[in-house]
């Protein structure tokens, strides 16, 4: 596997070694040795799964402390450009995101640790999102930033993301003020 970082210290990019031959192919979707020897956490609470059309946009989310998670995130089907938004008060790069694609092709894996505001838009129909998740869902710490923010000024490439109403509604970043 290979392993980059970002300018955003804390996110990962994890490549797995794919090894393929007229029968199909076959990689490692976690393995806890190899993880632990990179540096990320190896105890996972929770899996979650998500299946969207395309143009479905979820985020952006994260857990308030105590109750707040690192996710370990893969598209098992179609394609997704997932975003990471560092809101960590003393980090230099406050408020500032990475985009990364993730699809059934590439079979990359991105590592959000907590600290970070998390959404994704479906680029594809039907598309499976997996995540291993570092603590588990508790519905009173969860919290998010609106995903159209102009401070945030993230390019989703789409002007109309099917949105859910409360994915709507969620903090402005100029009104925001972070617990990390």
């Amino acid at each position: 596997m290979i392993v980059e970082q970002f300018e955003i210290q804390g996110l990962l990019i994890i490549k797995p070694t794919i090894f393929s031959d007229d029968r199909g192919m076959f990689y490692e979707t976690y393995s806890k040795e190899k993880y632990h020897e990179i540096g990320l956490p190896t105890d996972f609470f929770q899996d979650n799964e998500s299946i969207s059309k395309k143009n479905v946009l979820r985020g952006l989310h994260f857990q308030n402390p105590p109750h707040d998670q690192g996710k370990l995130v893969r598209v098992i089907k179609g394609k997704v450009l997932d975003v990471a938004v560092d809101i960590r008060k003393n980090s230099p790069t406050y408020g500032k995101h990475i985009m990364v694609e993730l699809s059934e092709e590439n079979k990359y894996q991105f590592w959000i640790p907590p600290g970070f505001a998390h959404g994704f838009l479906s680029l594809a129909d039907e598309t499976i999102f997996s995540y291993k998740c570092t603590n588990f869902y508790n519905k009173g710490a969860e919290s998010g930033l609106l995903w159209c923010d102009a401070d945030l000024n993230i390019n989703w490439g789409i002007d109309m993301p099917l949105v859910s109403e409360k994915d709507n509604q969620l903090y402005s970043f100029s009104s925001f003020n972070s617990p990390f």
